[in-house]
């Protein structure tokens, strides 16, 4: 393999911990007023990570609810309270800034950039993140507490929350507001400053999911703001956009939402799809099969995503002619979704694999996502939706889909990539014990759910009849188990490496790893790729 390059594309070994050379700021500051992209990066992993706890204590304080029939716990307001804000918390506050996370530590380090293209924008759409994130923490304790109206702010409920549900369209603004940012930041960067000899069909899978779901995010963000801004004024202006005593339409409101809704979908799920598209070919040792197809596939996914909102509305009187296109549309999504996950298999077939952390939860991420997605399937389908239609068997689905998919992919690239990140390896049993921990504890959780929703157990509700005891304990018991392995990640595996304990890293931990990254020591200096790095084309490597 070619030479590493040091911060100023000098080629020598480094014995030393970089991370403190080169002008590092010290202390509050370096993280305050952080430009470095490395840092942002770390800001955003450990706000998304946070923000997982409080939203899973939320989810077990739902399934301590639901462990037995009858009301235990807390009483119906809170319990739609605890559903809405769990929904919200996860998607807004966890899945989507841990993945912007991964792009601001990653994609510079695989183009061969030495930054993000704009760092004080980068710093700024973090750093929005705080007050966001307090404002929807925080309206648990307002006047009339939480927004019960689910994560997906239908109206007519919207209209009739109490003042917290300003609190929760105000804090959905400035995400969106930070989204977008980032977005841009992600677009210029991998357009304009890759490094020489890369062009675009030889970048890293990983850069090319986050381009297409960076267009998605510009394209969605404001159908949401719109949607919640009509909401406001619905609320507080006189207008009837959504309230039908006026002349309103409270469908409307879920046509404009599902549009930004479905393409939402694919934002939570496209960069994990780029994670595992680098893990699978280094564990199986072999190039990633049919690249150009899962190119074309992801920018399938992308647009496709745009015409498939109303399958999430099969019952709200919509005419059979709309019900077939939705239908037919929705199903052709699983065209570009199967080409991905036959490319990761035929990856796989005869390849020379190991099984580490990183790709144990890669093929749990195959396993679970695929069966997510055939349930999928069977909900695009209207006759059947319509009887699955708010039951749990759709909680079974979307966590198939959000759970397994992207919270194992970004596991998975956590154990990757942190040897590069922090300069010491992860502990292997540890590892190990976390993969298999969470992946049983997942399938009692949610497997239950598919039996619950097909017996017609409807979802957000506190309390349920004696025959849907049984599967509920068990999903319950599941629930706490699933979420106390994620504790036993951050204290015994997250926490030793970044306080540096443990074996350390070489510069690239896993032997047939491909890309820029694996060029540079570990951990990743502080600066990295001052001079941009001449490339072998056909090969992606350093021409030293």
């Amino acid at each position: 393999m070619s030479a590493v390059l040091d911060p100023h594309g000098h080629a020598h070994g480094h014995d030393h911990d970089d991370h403190h050379d080169h002008g590092a700021p010290a202390g509050w500051r370096r993280w305050v007023f952080a430009t470095n992209h490395k840092d942002i990066g770390t800001l955003y992993l450990l706000f998304a990570f946070t923000m997982l706890m409080f939203g899973g204590v939320l989810a077990l304080m739902i399934r301590a609810e639901l462990f037995q029939p009858g009301l235990q716990l807390v009483n119906p307001e809170l319990f739609n309270q605890l559903t809405t804000m769990h929904g919200v918390i996860m998607v807004f506050g966890a899945i989507m800034p841990a993945f912007v996370g991964f792009a601001n530590w990653m994609i510079p380090l695989q183009i061969g950039a030495a930054d993000m293209a704009f760092a004080r924008m980068n710093n700024f759409s973090f750093w929005l993140l705080i007050p966001a994130g307090a404002l929807v923490l925080g309206s648990f304790f307002m006047p009339g507490g939480a927004p019960a109206a689910g994560w997906t702010f239908y109206a007519p409920l919207t209209l009739q929350m109490g003042p917290s549900m300003d609190a929760g369209i105000f804090a959905l603004h400035i995400m969106g507001a930070s989204s977008i940012m980032g977005s841009i930041n992600i677009i210029v960067t991998i357009l304009n400053m890759r490094a020489p000899g890369m062009p675009l069909m030889k970048m890293p899978m990983f850069c090319w999911t986050w381009l297409i779901t960076a267009y998605l995010l510009i394209a969605v963000m404001p159908v949401l703001a719109g949607a919640i801004t009509m909401t406001l004024t619905d609320r507080h202006f006189g207008t009837s956009f959504f309230n039908p005593a006026g002349g309103g339409d409270p469908v409307m409101f879920q046509h404009i939402f599902w549009f930004f809704g479905h393409p939402e979908v694919y934002i939570m799920i496209l960069p994990a799809f780029g994670i595992v598209s680098h893990i699978v070919p280094a564990f199986a040792r072999k190039r990633l099969f049919g690249y150009a197809s899962m190119v074309y596939a992801t920018s399938s996914i992308a647009i496709l995503s745009f015409i498939v909102w109303a399958h999430h509305m099969f019952t709200t009187g919509m005419p059979v002619t709309g019900q077939l296109f939705f239908m037919y549309a929705t199903m052709l999504i699983a065209v570009p979704t199967a080409v991905k996950i036959f490319n990761w298999i035929a990856t796989m077939w005869q390849g020379s694999m190991t099984f580490e952390t990183p790709m144990l939860f890669a093929v749990g991420f195959i396993f679970v996502f695929t069966m997510g997605g055939f349930t999928g399937l069977i909900l695009a389908m209207a006759p059947i939706d319509i009887q699955l239609q708010d039951t749990y068997y759709v909680v079974a689905h979307f966590h198939y889909v959000l759970v397994a998919g992207s919270l194992y992919a970004m596991f998975a690239g956590y154990y990757y990539w942190s040897p590069k990140w922090t300069g010491v390896m992860y502990n292997e049993t540890r590892g190990k014990i976390h993969f298999w921990w969470s992946l049983i504890a997942f399938n009692v959780t949610f497997f239950p759910m598919h039996f619950l929703g097909l017996a017609g157990m409807p979802r957000r509700y506190a309390d349920y009849p004696m025959q849907f005891a049984d599967f509920n304990m068990v999903a319950s018991i599941g629930a706490f188990a699933f979420g106390f392995a994620q504790v036993y990640f951050f204290f015994f595996i997250v926490l030793p490496t970044m306080m540096g304990k443990g074996e350390k890293a070489p510069q690239k931990p896993w032997e047939a790893a491909e890309g820029l990254e694996w060029e540079i020591p570990s951990p990743a200096p502080f600066h990295t790729f001052e001079v941009p790095p001449k490339l072998n084309a056909a090969a992606n490597q350093i021409i030293a």
